[in-house]
C-alpha cells in the first residue's frame, strides 16, 4: 500500500490545475507562491513594489538559475493588467507560469527556453483596479484606472511631449525595476481590441507622423516582432474580428498609425530601458465570460511562446578591454541606427542588440576613445534560442582608469523637442479624433 501511494504521489503533478476562472489577488498570490515552492530550482517570487492600496506587484521569475544574473543569458519579460478592467491577459500570464513549469524537463523547446532565457512575469500591473471592478464590463468600467484615478498607461516620460502627470507608485515601481535588470524584449498585455501595436505611441514629423505614423530605428525589427506574435493567433491575424472597430491589416498596427497616445509605457521601455516592447491586445471584449478564458489560451499559447523565443534574435556579447576586464556603459549601437538615448553595456560589459538577418556594422564608443567598428552577420537560419555571439575586445589607448565610472542617465525630458514642431502633427483630425475617442480605452 505505501510503494502505491509512493507511486501515486509522484504521477501527481506538484501544483494542482490552475482552473479557468478569474483569480482574485488572493488566489493569485497562492498560486504563484505555490508555483515557487515547488519548483523552486526554476522560479523565483518576489514584489517590486506596492500599489497605491499597498498589494503587492508580484514577478515570478522562470528560468534555470532565477535569481540571478547569467552571462549571456537575456531577459524578457511579460507585464498585464495594467489597466484592471482588462483582464485576458492577467489569467493568460497565470497559465502560462504553469504551462512553463511543468513542461520543464518534459517538452524539449520549453526545457531549451528555460534554460537560455530568464522570463520575468508580472500577471497585475493595476492589482487595484481588478478588485475595484464590481460588475465586468466588455467596454469600461472604474476599474480602469489605479486607486488614485490614473491611467498608468499615460503615466510614464514621454519623449515627444512633456508629460507632467503625477507619477504613480506603480510606474514608479516599473521604472525602478527596469534599472535592475537588462531586459531585451518584452510585450504588455491589454484587452479591448484584437491587434499587435509597436512603437511609436507618439512623435514628430521626424518619426513620420505627417504621413499618420511614428517609427523607430529598429522598425524592421518591431514588425517581425508584432507579426510573430498575431500570425500564431488566427483571429487575430485576421485584423478584423472586433465588430465596429477598426480592421488592422495581418493584426498589427504602428501605434501612432492607431492613435497617438503620451506617456505609454512601450515607447518608455524602448527609448530609456533598451528594451524592445510591444502592446498586445487580446480580446474584443475587455472582461469577457469566465467561460471564454479556455479559448484565448488556446489562441494564444503558441504565440506567447512564440515571442519569448524572439528575445534570441541578433547579437549579443562583452566588450573588455586588452586585460579582460567588462567595460560598462559602453556604446553599442548599429551604426545606422542609433538611438536617441544610446544603447550601452550592462555592468557586466554586456550588450544585446536585436536584428534580423543581414550584415550590420557595429560602432563601439568608449567615452574619451576613437570609435571602434565591426563587422557582424546575422545569419537567415538563427542559431536556436541563442543570438550570434560577438564578444568585442576595445582597442584602448591610454589607462583603464580615463572611462567613465558611471555617465549620466538619460535625461527624462522630451529627447525629440530639438527635431521639428509637433503641434500640428499630433492634433488629429476630426476624424482621427473621432477614432481616437471611440477607442481610446483600448490601450
Amino acid at each position: 500500500m505505501d510503494f502505491a501511494c509512493l507511486c501515486l504521489g509522484l504521477l501527481l503533478p506538484l501544483v494542482a490545475a490552475l482552473d479557468f476562472s478569474y483569480h482574485h489577488q488572493e488566489e493569485m498570490e497562492e498560486f504563484l507562491k505555490n508555483v515557487a515552492q515547488n519548483y523552486s530550482s526554476i522560479t523565483h517570487l518576489h514584489s517590486i513594489g506596492k500599489s497605491v492600496k499597498g498589494r503587492n506587484l508580484w514577478v515570478l521569475v522562470v528560468g534555470r538559475s532565477p535569481k540571478e544574473h547569467r552571462i549571456g543569458i537575456p531577459e524578457f519579460k511579460y507585464v498585464a493588467n495594467m489597466h484592471g478592467d482588462e483582464t485576458v491577459g492577467r489569467e493568460l500570464l497565470l497559465h502560462l507560469i504553469e504551462y512553463l513549469v511543468t513542461s520543464d524537463g518534459k517538452d524539449l523547446e520549453i526545457t531549451r527556453l528555460i534554460n537560455s532565457t530568464r522570463i520575468h512575469i508580472m500577471p497585475s500591473m493595476n492589482p487595484d483596479g481588478f478588485e475595484a471592478v464590481k460588475k465586468p464590463d466588455c467596454f469600461y468600467s472604474n476599474g480602469r484606472e489605479n486607486s488614485n484615478f490614473y491611467d498608468l498607461n499615460r503615466n510614464f516620460p514621454d519623449a515627444f511631449e512633456f508629460n507632467n502627470v503625477s507619477r504613480q507608485p506603480e510606474t514608479v515601481a516599473i521604472m525602478e525595476w527596469l534599472k535592475t535588470e537588462t531586459f531585451v524584449l518584452s510585450a504588455n498585455l491589454h484587452g479591448g481590441a484584437l491587434v499587435a501595436s509597436y512603437p511609436f505611441d507618439n512623435g514628430v514629423p521626424a518619426t513620420g507622423t505627417l504621413h499618420s505614423r511614428s517609427l523607430s530605428p529598429d522598425d524592421d525589427v518591431f514588425q517581425h516582432l508584432a507579426n510573430t506574435y498575431a500570425s500564431r493567433n488566427l483571429n487575430m491575424k485576421k485584423g478584423d474580428q472586433c465588430k465596429n472597430k477598426m480592421n488592422f491589416p495581418n493584426g498589427i498596427t504602428n501605434g501612432y498609425s492607431w492613435y497617438p497616445l503620451r506617456g505609454g509605457m512601450q515607447d518608455y521601455n524602448y527609448i530609456w530601458a533598451q528594451c524592445f516592447e510591444i502592446t498586445l491586445e487580446l480580446s474584443c471584449c475587455k472582461y469577457p465570460r469566465e467561460e471564454k478564458l479556455p479559448l484565448f489560451w488556446d489562441s494564444n499559447k503558441a504565440s506567447l511562446i512564440e515571442y519569448i523565443k524572439q528575445v534570441h534574435l541578433g547579437v549579443k556579447g562583452q566588450v573588455s578591454d586588452h586585460k579582460g576586464n567588462p567595460l560598462h556603459n559602453v556604446i553599442v549601437e548599429v551604426q545606422d541606427r542609433k538611438h536617441i538615448c544610446p544603447y550601452k553595456t550592462n555592468k557586466f560589459g554586456e550588450y544585446y542588440l536585436l536584428l534580423l538577418p543581414g550584415s550590420y556594422t557595429l560602432n563601439v564608443t568608449v567615452p574619451g576613445h576613437d570609435p571602434h567598428l565591426t563587422k557582424v552577420i546575422i545569419p537567415k537560419k538563427s542559431q536556436d534560442f541563442s543570438a550570434v555571439k560577438k564578444d568585442i575586445l576595445f582597442p584602448l589607448r591610454g589607462q583603464l582608469d580615463s572611462i567613465p565610472v558611471s555617465n549620466p542617465p538619460c535625461p527624462m525630458i522630451p529627447l525629440y523637442s530639438n527635431l521639428p514642431s509637433h503641434s500640428a502633427a499630433t492634433k488629429p483630425s476630426l476624424f482621427s479624433f473621432l477614432v481616437t475617442l471611440f477607442h481610446i480605452l483600448f490601450k
